[in-house]
């Protein structure tokens, strides 16, 4: 897995020279948007499937009778996450120049927790404890013994991680060289974020987010842990607390390699080859289009386990080609 990222990553910039921007590949980005904030929330428990996620997040809609918290879930680690994109890209005033700095972190937890929490906070925090502040509880040991730090050793900690992340920086932009494979440096922090639990509930979601502002930061897409590997996840942190980051640093590259070779293979891929739909959009068919003609059986696509569809460019131009033909004869 490691040597395929190390390709992906050398055609990353080689072929592209880094990262498109969200206005130049707005479509693959969206594709992106929907599945991180879908299966990010899902990991924490949240029941939106992903239509129903694009619906409320393209068209505002909250389709399907879940409760109002589960919505303004999505919807927060949704703006949250477009913020991170967007932060990572183009940095304002938040970025001092360093890769993460304390305020991002409070900022990001602010922005992703804020619409839940104001329709359903939680039922033992303070005022002191709201979105964008650090708990002022203890939490009890995870399931697997570890257990994070009392509450007063937080911003110490916190403060400390963030600087692990700084001297980290040459080694993930490869100017320095590795004690260990670039996968298992961003297990480590990732891990170490959670460790601290910093906040009183948020933290997954809030260290998925912070470790995709770290990637996009760095050149990288965001990565997408998905809802069916949560046992996997779960059983990977737990031996990222023993000190053991191989398992996640396998998850976190293979996530990397994913959304990666999204952005490539538009662009070394031949004509009959499935790719996601993301990589098909052009100026005669949106993703929305493309997706509704795969659902109805009007574009040869297939379904992937994560529920991304798949078509190729010689299945779209017989779409394309099929509804030039049903025009003239009508």
């Amino acid at each position: 897995m490691y040597t395929r990222l190390e390709w992906a990553l050398s055609e990353l910039h080689s072929r592209l020279g880094g990262l498109p921007s969200p206005l130049e590949a707005r479509a693959i980005w969206d594709d992106i948007w929907h599945l991180e904030a879908h299966h990010s929330t899902a990991l924490e428990g949240n029941t939106l499937v992903l239509r129903e996620v694009q619906a409320l997040l393209d068209q505002g809609r909250a389709v399907g009778a879940k409760q109002l918290s589960e919505y303004t879930e999505v919807q927060g680690y949704a703006d949250a996450a477009r913020w991170v994109y967007q932060q990572a890209l183009d940095p304002d005033t938040w970025h001092d120049g360093e890769l993460l700095n304390l305020r991002e972190v409070r900022h990001v937890h602010h922005m992703a927790m804020t619409p839940v929490w104001d329709v359903s906070p939680h039922p033992h925090a303070t005022d002191r404890e709201a979105p964008g502040n650090f708990r002022e509880h203890d939490i009890h040991p995870f399931p697997g013994g570890m257990t994070p730090p009392t509450w007063p050793l937080v911003p110490p900690q916190l403060e400390q991680w963030i600087h692990d992340v700084n001297l980290s920086a040459d080694v993930l932009k490869g100017d320095a060289a590795p004690t260990a494979p670039v996968p298992e440096v961003l297990a480590r922090l990732h891990n170490g974020f959670e460790r601290i639990h910093p906040f009183l509930d948020g933290n997954g979601r809030t260290g998925r987010l912070l470790l995709n502002l770290i990637l996009v930061r760095l050149g990288y897409p965001p990565v997408i842990i998905f809802k069916r590997q949560r046992e996997a996840y779960l059983a990977a942190m737990r031996r990222a607390d023993l000190g053991e980051y191989g398992a996640l640093g396998e998850l976190v590259a293979r996530a990397m390699y994913d959304n990666l070779v999204r952005f490539i293979v538009p662009n070394v891929a031949g004509p009959a080859r499935l790719v996601p739909l993301a990589s098909l959009v052009d100026r005669e068919f949106s993703l929305a289009a493309l997706r509704q003609a795969a659902q109805r059986g009007r574009l040869e696509a297939v379904q992937g386990p994560d529920g991304t569809w798949l078509s190729s460019r010689k299945a779209v131009d017989a779409y394309r080609a099929g509804r030039h033909t049903r025009r003239r004869s009508v």
